[in-house]
């Protein structure tokens, strides 16, 4: 999958939202949480881009022709008017934490509740479940 393919396609932005995610939870179970942190943050944007692709939520959701699919503010925000994911993903919260991860390694940190929340809202959003076998081989020399 190429980095265009994941911009601008349903697949490829799902494809890129599951290897993230898997990539995630293994940089927090090998204690490198601020690398966790930061790569479901891409996960998160591209399983709300994967969402909006589709046609079929575009219509049910009715978010206009100018939602932008780069602000991830405004895709929760129509997610949360048509009722399809719950208040309880902090979207502020999650975006301070990543802030941290650029400058702290958050070594001590309890992700445990942080990644409950997502990997609802990723459940919410089709992304999640999935199964990690059918997922490329993943490269040895990311982090």
């Amino acid at each position: 999958m190429s980095t265009k393919e994941s911009f601008d396609s349903a697949d490829g932005a799902l494809l890129r939202a599951r290897l993230h995610i898997r990539g995630g939870r293994r940089r927090l179970m090998q204690g490198k949480v601020a690398a966790g942190i930061v790569t479901l943050y891409d996960a998160l944007i591209f399983g709300l881009r994967f969402y909006f692709m589709i046609p079929e939520h575009r219509r049910q959701l009715d978010p206009g022709e100018s939602l932008d699919l780069t602000e991830e503010r405004a895709m929760i925000g129509a997610l949360r008017k048509g009722r399809i994911i719950e208040r309880d993903f902090d979207l502020d919260e999650f975006e301070e934490l990543v802030d941290r991860a650029a400058w702290d390694e958050m070594a001590d940190y309890d992700y445990r509740s942080m990644l409950s929340s997502f990997e609802f809202l990723m459940t919410q959003l089709d992304v999640m479940p999935f199964d990690e076998a059918m997922l490329p081989e993943e490269d040895p020399l990311t982090f």
